[in-house]
């Protein structure tokens, strides 16, 4: 029985990005390390794991940071799906007071200053946990 709350360490598959990413796109992660229920291995590393982007805002003008947030869904281990819970929300830098500045200085040009896309790279390390206890099979 793999247990609710247990450590799923996951990486990602391809680049994220708040400029191209759309609500509902799909995330594809894979399982970095064996999954094991005492000394017995239930999911190998490279594994699969799936989840989707839930809001994705491009950075905007006076400095409007990006933002990126996910749901991850589950780890497929053979027929079996292993919810998984631990939302990744990540806000990119803000520019406000660069922009803030500018304006005063400069007058409307400042007003062009934008902040920062949030990027997450491929093979870019999650943390995640089991969702709900799960009966799995020892890995093959």
């Amino acid at each position: 029985m793999l247990r609710e709350g247990e450590d799923v360490n996951l990486q990602f598959l391809d680049d994220l990005s708040s400029k191209t990413s759309s609500e509902g796109d799909p995330v594809a992660l894979t399982l970095m390390d064996d999954l094991k229920v005492g000394n017995v291995v239930v999911a190998k590393a490279g594994a699969h794991a799936f989840g989707e982007v839930t809001k994705a805002e491009k950075s905007g003008m006076m400095g409007k940071a990006g933002e990126l947030n996910l749901r991850l869904n589950y780890l497929k281990v053979g027929d079996t799906k292993i919810q998984l819970r631990g939302s990744k929300g990540k806000e990119g830098e803000s520019g406000t007071t660069g922009a803030v500045v500018l304006t005063v200085l400069f007058g409307p040009i400042g007003l062009i200053k934008h902040g920062k896309n949030v990027e997450i790279k491929q093979g870019q390390s999650l943390h995640a946990y089991v969702a709900d206890d799960v009966a799995v099979s020892p890995a093959s």
